[in-house]
Formats: C-alpha cells, structure tokens, sequence
C-alpha cells in the first residue's frame, strides 16, 4: 500500500498531487472507460495490449504501455507493471480480475490491486461457499446440493421436484449452467455442465438448486472499505440470452418498494458479514410468483452493466475504487446517495442478431449517437478491426430518461443514429427488444427471450425488408455509380444507415413499390432462365 500521507491527500482534494500511475491490466471500452476516470483523477493511466490489439483504440487513451503475451499471462502483466512503474492495477472486468492468484502475485511487488483482497475473491469465486456465508448471514438461499454424479442430482429432484439446475461451483457467466427437466437428462447435462466448468474455470465441481421458471435478475451495486458498505441502489439484468445480459436498466422496473428495500438490505447485509472491500455485486433471482428473493452470487469485480447504476446517482463507481485502493477507507455516506431518473444500457456486440455468432472484421463506417442523456462507451471507432479472439462487446449504448418511458424513447432514437459498418451486429436484436410490448411494461424475466423468440425475430426481418426495400429505392434513383455498387453486392450499409430518420420514412412508400417491381423484374429472369 502506498504511504498514507498520500493516501488523505487524495481523499482531501479529489486529486493526488504526486504521480501515482494505474495499469489497466484490460483493453476495448472498459481499459477506456477506466482510463478516463484515472486521467480526472489526475493520476496516470498505464495500458498493455496483445499483438492482435496493436491498433486497438484503448492504446490511445494510456500515457504509456507495453505489449503482453495474453491478457491472461499474470507473470506477464506484472513485469510490465514493474516496468512502467506501475503503483496500482485495475483489472477491469473478465481476464484477472476475479482471479485471488493475480492479487496475491501483486501485493508482494509493492503495487496496489485495485480491487477486493484474495480472501474476498477466492470466497466470491467459490459460489457454494458463498451461499453457505448468506445462509450465515440470514440472507434467503434456494435449497442447493453438491453433485458428485447423477444419482445426486436425481435424488435432489425427487425432493424438490424438477426442474433442476446445475450451475458451477467456480465461476458464473452461464458456463457450466444446464437445465434438467427429467431423470433421463441427468448424467448427459452432468457430464457436459462438469467438462464445460473445467474447462472455463479449472474446477469441474458442479452443484444443483430448484430452476425457477421466469424470475427477474436483481442485482444491488455496493461499495466497502471493510469496516462500512453502502449501496447505490439496484438493477435489472432480466434481458438475457443463454445466461448472458443484453440490456439492464437501473432502477428495476415493475419492483413493489418494499421488495426492492428487503433486497438491497440483504445485500448490504452480506457483504457487511463479509466485511467486503471495493466494488462488488450481489445478485438475486425474484419469483414473481411468490414474491420472495433468494440470494444467487457475488461479483467480486466491476460489472459491465455499472454504467447504469452511475447514471441514475451521480457516483463515478471506477473513481470510487481506485479512492478506497488510495485511501484505505470509503469516504462516501449512505444519506448522501439519491436516485434520479432512469438509465438503460444496451451492450452492442459484433454477432448476428438472430443466430448471435460472432461477426469480426474492419469497421468500414462508424458514427455514434449524441445529445442530452445518451452515453457510448466504446471501444472502436472508423477501421477499427474487430478480432475474432476476444469477447463480441464493442460498445455500451447508455441512454437516461426522467422516467423510464423517456429513457425507452432516448434509446430507440440513439439506435437510429448509430452507425456501424462493415460487421454485422446486434442492434436489430436491441430495436426489436425494446420495441417488444412485454419489455415495455417491464414484465420481462430471464425467459423473456425464448418466450418472444418468434415475435423478436419477426420483427428483425420486417426490418431486414424494409432495408432491402430501400436499396431498391436507392438502386432505382441513384446515380450509376452507386447503382453499379449497390446492385453489385458491395459494402453498401453506409448508404442505407448514413439516411437520417426524416429521409427514412419518406423514402418508405416509394420504396416499397420500388422492391415490388424489382422483386417482379428478378422473378421474370429466374423464368426466363
């Protein structure tokens, strides 16, 4: 830890005078996001980056950095850390930073981790030993049981009754989760859930709770310094494919007041059990049906979806880590902490927004969103490539609103604006959630996908329809050398997403009688052939 005269200078002023440099031990949007805090701060960001991310953005944001073998390469990050003179590490989020093995190997060289200590990690990252501290601390769990083979999981069923859940013992982010809805499934599910967690986490173990059909996802932002926590209020991560969050929104929507009260006084209730230090979330499920809570796991890190919970207090959550790291202590107070408004973030990744496989590749046109509420964190720009090897997340599009009504009609304006060429990505997925009448009233639960399923993707290839429509418009009245390209099959989205939204509808009646007459043309030269 550094000295503690330095340590009450950063929390007097807000700023530390002297240099105290933090390597972002990440890259994309979140190394940047971290990075700009570090510059408010006044202190000096460091970055790493891999020969694949030699031309990523998030190098333009580090004062300097260094090339590393892996973002996952411990040894690695650390001697770049020591030459670059590193005080501090920020993990970010994914890679190291739930690792309690990177914390240890950083203490001992005299550099700060900006983060939960090892002991709190290693318990948040062991989910059983997490559940059995909530039971400790009188915060409601769902019955659960170790699995050693099938016979485990079929003797729980019985009890309890099916279905069935087996999710990993050393880590989350749906890998390791399987449904087991009958006897017959057990030891195929088993053996898939016990290889996949192995090879995600090194830790095969495997253990099984109750399924809930169709709960909301609550999670309650927290900050500790060990001897204090405060919240700043909840989330909604409902939204979510194959275990994986699209859209969260803070504060949760369609929440009776006093169940939103009794869930975040279970949360600050375990981590002060814990005696949790940093950033960190905890996580529920809600069964709307009975109407009761039940404690699902701890993040021990920043969370992608943190910009929401920023948005709606005012707090910057990364400046609050690197203060308590600095300081030793949490200097903010409970009753300074309010909630204003309403914040929805959308995570835009590179995939195809029904079949949501990867699409990588160069950036050809890039424009973001602007105005009064709309925030893009982002990690790419014009010609950015997009590498195959990394997680899909190239930007965060968040989006406040007095309300949540407003903040829907902010994010459906943001998405027109949007532009990304060049790579398929995922905004007809996010267009075609919220447009869905379900997420409008906020009835959403993590079923919500597969339950609208067929309405979603409806609505996906009306709009792909619509696109067509208006290349044949284009195709009809353009001039011959946009004609030539357009009808040729070349990169053409920047000609359709470049329309502003005026010109869009008015281009909409004569487009659709410009596709009939294209459609009749194509059809009259299949017959003739």
């Amino acid at each position: 830890m550094v000295n503690d005269w330095r340590r009450v200078n950063l929390s007097i002023n807000g700023v530390c005078g002297m240099t105290y440099r933090i390597l972002i031990a990440n890259r994309g949007e979140i190394a940047i996001r971290i990075a700009r805090s570090v510059h408010e701060l006044g202190l000096t960001p460091l970055g790493i980056y891999t020969n694949i991310d030699k031309k990523s953005l998030h190098r333009r944001f580090m004062e300097e950095d260094r090339e590393v073998s892996s973002y996952l390469d411990m040894d690695d990050i650390i001697d770049a850390a020591i030459e670059l003179g590193a005080d501090a590490i920020h993990p970010g989020y994914g890679f190291l930073s739930e690792n309690p093995s990177f914390a240890e190997k950083i203490v001992p060289k005299g550099i700060d981790f900006i983060g939960p200590p090892p002991e709190i990690l290693r318990l948040a990252g062991d989910k059983v030993r997490a559940k059995m501290e909530a039971e400790k601390a009188g915060i409601p769990t769902l019955p659960w049981r170790n699995v050693e083979d099938a016979d485990d999981i079929i003797e729980f069923a019985e009890e309890h009754g099916y279905p069935v859940l087996l999710k990993a013992v050393g880590g989350g982010g749906g890998m390791g989760m399987r449904i087991v809805r009958g006897p017959g499934e057990a030891e195929r599910l088993y053996e898939q859930s016990r290889k996949e967690a192995e090879n995600a986490f090194d830790d095969p173990r495997i253990y099984v709770e109750p399924y809930i059909e169709s709960p909301k996802h609550i999670e309650v932002q927290i900050l500790g310094d060990g001897d204090k926590v405060i919240h700043l209020y909840e989330r909604d991560c409902s939204v979510q494919r194959r275990h994986q969050k699209i859209i969260e929104e803070a504060p949760a929507p369609t929440l009776a007041q006093s169940i939103r009260r009794r869930i975040i006084e279970d949360a600050v209730k375990l981590m002060e059990h814990i005696g949790y230090i940093n950033a960190g979330t905890v996580e529920f499920l809600y069964d709307q049906r009975n109407r009761k809570h039940y404690f699902m796991e701890i993040n021990a890190r920043l969370q992608v979806e943190h910009t929401v919970t920023e948005m709606i207090t005012g707090i910057d959550i990364v400046k609050q880590q690197i203060l308590i790291t600095y300081n030793g202590s949490l200097t903010l107070s409970q009753r300074r902490i309010g909630v204003r408004g309403h914040a929805i973030e959308a995570r835009i990744n590179a995939e195809n927004p029904v079949t949501l496989t990867p699409s990588p590749g160069t950036i050809t046109h890039y424009s973001e969103p602007g105005g009064f509420g709309i925030r893009v964190d982002s990690g790419v720009m014009e010609g950015s490539v997009v590498p195959a090897e990394y997680n899909p997340l190239i930007a965060k599009l968040i989006v406040w609103g007095s309300d949540r009504g407003e903040a829907i009609g902010r994010l459906r304006r943001a998405l027109k604006e949007y532009i990304i060429s060049g790579i398929q990505t995922n905004k007809p997925l996010i267009e075609a959630i919220i447009n869905n009448p379900v997420f409008v009233k906020g009835l959403h639960t993590t079923s919500f996908l597969s339950e609208e399923r067929d309405r979603i993707i409806e609505y996906i290839r009306r709009k792909e329809i619509l696109h067509a429509a208006l290349l044949a418009a284009l195709a009809y009245k353009a001039k011959p050398e946009i004609k030539a390209k357009i009808v040729s099959g070349s990169r053409y989205a920047s000609y359709t997403d470049g329309l502003t939204y005026a010109r869009t509808e008015s281009l909409k009646r004569k487009a659709w009688i410009y596709w009939a007459l294209l459609r009749s043309r194509v059809s009259r030269r299949k017959r003739i052939r």
